[in-house]
């Protein structure tokens, strides 16, 4: 039998670049041996490597029978790379161009959330080309404060903000717009944050959702930031500390996240639990990172499943074939 020839994909032209790097080196370190990895690197600029050398991505797919998406941000999960690989008609890891495009934008995520009946913050956008000191006077009234400052586009919380003052908002602005054309002004809704993982075919579920996992930000940090993220300090209950009720809503609302937005294969869905307002979703990640500090394999620990045997298990999806439950 042939060995099936896994090209992992990491790097890429994003702002999540490093990240990528570390998911990256997790796969092609728990990678069943019985498949044959290949290790393609792209660089900032976007350039794509094998084996130390830059070739073009169709003379690289060439060498390879499945992909496994290890890219995060920008060019990995809003659908650029996927078109790539569907052009050159490569099975790859994660969902389909469209869909990611749909999910890494969150103004068209929460349009998605809205028409499917779930339930998200309030929140209006505002684009670079717009921008004054009108328009943010304008916002300033506009909307419920303390509000959340988002690029559009960019995962990981970079440029992300919580605006309370004029000036908060003005500075806020600047540094999501240095990231972004268009920025999303969100409602802060308090309370306890969470998030929830999902695997396709699995454990005779067509769509599985992972126990919830309770996010805990350190001291001095008002949200779950991108220092909060990698730095080790936050704390990540899983099992959570939700009663039975919550945390079966947290599943519900994954999967619906999951399957209404035309997801494949896995994501994970951040939330805030309000103690009197109920559940309210966030955002969805497409590619959710795999890295030490990560919060899905945290997940999969939890169950009783290795990251080799999920690796493995995406493989399969990837290329079309089931195999036995993990």
């Amino acid at each position: 039998m042939t060995t099936l020839r896994v090209g992992v994909l990491r790097g890429g032209p994003s702002s999540e670049y490093d990240v990528s790097l570390k998911t990256g080196a997790t796969v092609l370190a728990h990678l069943p041996q019985h498949f044959n990895k290949k290790d393609i690197f792209i660089d900032r600029n976007g350039n794509w490597h094998i084996d130390g050398v830059v070739r073009q991505p169709e003379k690289i797919l060439r060498h390879i029978d499945v992909a496994f998406n290890a890219l995060h941000g920008e060019f990995g999960e809003d659908g650029k790379v996927q078109k790539i690989l569907e052009r050159l008609h490569m099975p790859y890891t994660g969902s389909r161009s469209l869909s990611s495009a749909l999910a890494m934008n969150k103004v068209l995520a929460k349009k998605a959330f809205i028409h499917h009946g779930i339930k998200t913050p309030y929140y209006t956008t505002l684009r670079k080309d717009t921008y004054s000191t009108k328009s943010v006077h304008e916002l300033f009234h506009k909307m419920p404060h303390p509000c959340i400052v988002k690029p559009v586009s960019v995962g990981s919380s970079l440029g992300v903000s919580i605006a309370g003052s004029f000036r908060e908002l003005e500075s806020a602005l600047e540094k999501a717009f240095s990231l972004s054309d268009t920025v999303i002004l969100e409602e802060r809704i308090e309370g306890r944050e969470a998030t929830c993982g999902i695997i396709e075919q699995f454990r005779n579920e067509d769509v599985y959702s992972l126990p919830p996992i309770e996010i805990i930000k350190p001291k001095g940090h008002l949200f779950f930031d991108n220092k909060a993220k990698y730095n080790g300090n936050s704390i990540e209950q899983c099992p959570s500390n939700f009663d039975m009720a919550t945390k079966q809503a947290l599943r519900d609302m994954a999967v619906k996240i999951h399957t209404s937005l035309g997801l494949s294969h896995y994501s994970r869905s951040d939330f805030i639990v309000h103690p009197r307002r109920g559940i309210y979703a966030l955002e969805v990640n497409t590619l959710p990172g795999l890295t030490q500090e990560s919060l899905y394999p945290k997940s999969l620990v939890a169950i009783g499943a290795t990251l080799q045997d999920f690796i493995d298990h995406l493989i399969h999806l990837a290329i079309g074939k089931k195999r036995d439950a993990v």
